[in-house]
């Protein structure tokens, strides 16, 4: 028997559900990284995994922990892949670890509004459940709602639509249930609302992407289902006037659900609007809270043209829909969205930078953002960029996905030839990230690091890099926690970009 077979042997000693069929394993070895999806076989240099494991309880996934870290096997947790940085890819094969079977409400605290969720939940599921249950929600609308997991948007410090009201993932969480790469089950936060014992270790796994502990269970803070809705929209002359507009209603102390303002070319293309950029608003909540801050709106928007708010509608009816971005993957095209943040006093400095490079990059067809998370000292932005290089180049040198190296373990020598839109992807993404750090914002809102941000870590960090590396090396002394990703040097060897 080989080492490789021992393994899974002992491996289906814990748990019941070990695959190993090359289908399911290769299926489980992508994300929704539109770097990868140019070309899946720029990644055959990687060892694919040995086995996908499904554990069903907190006692599994200890165990299971404990075996690979006393063989030193890399491991990745996964939820519903749906990250968009490569943060679910097994750089150095080993087993990927699926916690969509721990599932579900186990506790509700209705009085204090917290409820306790495992973290293989996927979020349409907790929500639906919520509201039935309890007459609650959490607030929390991602864009992949439908195919992303409690745990995946912990892992990564996840964003919704509605943030600027019930804030991001990492404002709603209360406490966690981790295990660490030994087995060691570990419990963070506690019962009360704020505490003064020490460090937050809560938030020490939030957005860890899964490099110091797997998060199996959270608490996270819910609402009561709001009473009143309102909505607005409003038609400004440039981004950067209605940016100041939704500086000026944040530090005024509003918060509506959703403050969403599109640049002249999103307007155009979702909304058929001609030279304006439209500023969606919606609240919801306590009627007294709504009518207030939707009057400071108004105040604040009173020199901009007031839109229809069906245009609202028309958003809330089309919001998750992503096929478009779909098709122009299917078509080979280089299309990707990058989502930043930074102060209000560097944002239209690093819009109008960010515009006029990538506007005069061979291959770049378009270039459109919209503002969609906005807080009193900054906001994101959140571009989306869609290229062409050298069609007639594309296919050159592709291989058949099904001669990737399947010897599990070992990488080939081979080199992968990029193709010309992963080479305009590469530069796109150098030029953003380094436009932002230059203006001292951060290169990632609510998407995480993954493969595709890792090599800007040193220069976003600095030391702090080297601090995580040994809080990394103190949890995780083997290595064996998704090795490659946050920038975080491996025991596994070195990952070369481009991959």
């Amino acid at each position: 028997m080989s080492n490789d077979e021992h393994l899974i042997s002992q491996l289906s000693d814990i748990c019941e559900f070990v695959e190993t069929d090359t289908s399911i394993v290769k299926a489980n070895a992508l994300d929704f990284w539109p770097f990868a999806m140019l070309r899946p076989t720029a990644f055959q240099r990687y060892p694919l995994p040995i086995a996908v494991v499904k554990p069903v309880s907190v006692s599994e996934v200890a165990a299971v922990l404990s075996l690979l870290n006393s063989v030193k096997v890399p491991v990745v947790v996964q939820g519903g892949r749906s990250g968009v940085c490569g943060g679910s890819i097994p750089a150095f094969g080993g087993v990927c670890m699926d916690l969509t079977a721990m599932k579900g409400i186990t506790s509700l605290d209705e009085s204090s509004c917290v409820v306790e969720v495992a973290a293989g939940t996927f979020g349409k599921d907790l929500e639906k459940q919520l509201r039935q249950e309890a007459g609650m929600t959490l607030g929390h609308w991602p864009q992949s709602i439908d195919i992303s997991t409690v745990g995946g948007w912990l892992a990564c410090r996840s964003s919704g639509q509605y943030s600027t009201r019930y804030g991001k993932i990492e404002d709603m969480v209360r406490g966690l249930e981790v295990v660490l790469a030994d087995g060691t089950i570990l419990h963070t936060g506690n019962k009360a609302p704020r505490s003064a014992m020490g460090g937050d270790l809560t938030q020490l796994f939030v957005g860890s992407e899964g490099t110091l502990g797997v998060i199996t269970k959270a608490e996270l803070r819910t609402w009561h289902l709001p009473e009143k809705e309102r909505r607005a929209a409003y038609l400004w002359p440039s981004f950067e006037e209605g940016l100041d507009a939704c500086r000026r209603i944040l530090q005024r102390h509003a918060t509506p659900a959703l403050l969403r303002l599109y640049d002249k070319t999103e307007s155009s293309y979702h909304f058929s609007l001609s030279d304006r950029c439209i500023l969606l608003v919606l609240d919801e909540g306590d009627p007294a809270i709504v009518d207030s801050t939707m009057k400071v709106i108004e105040e604040e928007c009173s020199s901009a043209e007031v839109a229809e708010e069906s245009f609202v509608a028309r958003w809330l009816e089309s919001r998750n829909d992503v096929s478009a971005m779909a098709g122009w993957l299917e078509a080979g095209m280089m299309v990707d969205t990058i989502e930043i943040a930074a102060r209000w006093s560097a944002l239209p400095r690093i819009h109008r930078r960010v515009v006029s490079r990538l506007t005069s990059m061979d291959g770049v067809i378009s270039v459109s953002a919209h503002q969609s998370h906005a807080y009193s000292d900054g906001a994101c932005i959140y571009y989306t960029i869609i290229g062409e290089r050298d069609k007639g180049e594309r296919d050159k040198g592709e291989r058949d996905p099904e001669q990737r190296d399947n010897q599990r373990g070992t990488t080939t020598d081979e080199p992968t030839k990029l193709l010309p839109n992963q080479v305009l992807y590469i530069e796109v993404w150098d030029t953003v990230m380094h436009i932002v750090m230059e203006e001292q914002g951060a290169i990632s809102h609510h998407h995480g690091i993954g493969l595709n941000r890792a090599r800007f870590m040193r220069s976003a960090l600095g030391e702090g890099l080297d601090v995580l590396a040994r809080l990394k090396n103190s949890l995780d002394p083997q290595g064996i926690l998704n090795p490659g990703k946050l920038g975080l040097p491996t025991s596994f060897g070195e990952l070369e970009w481009p991959f």
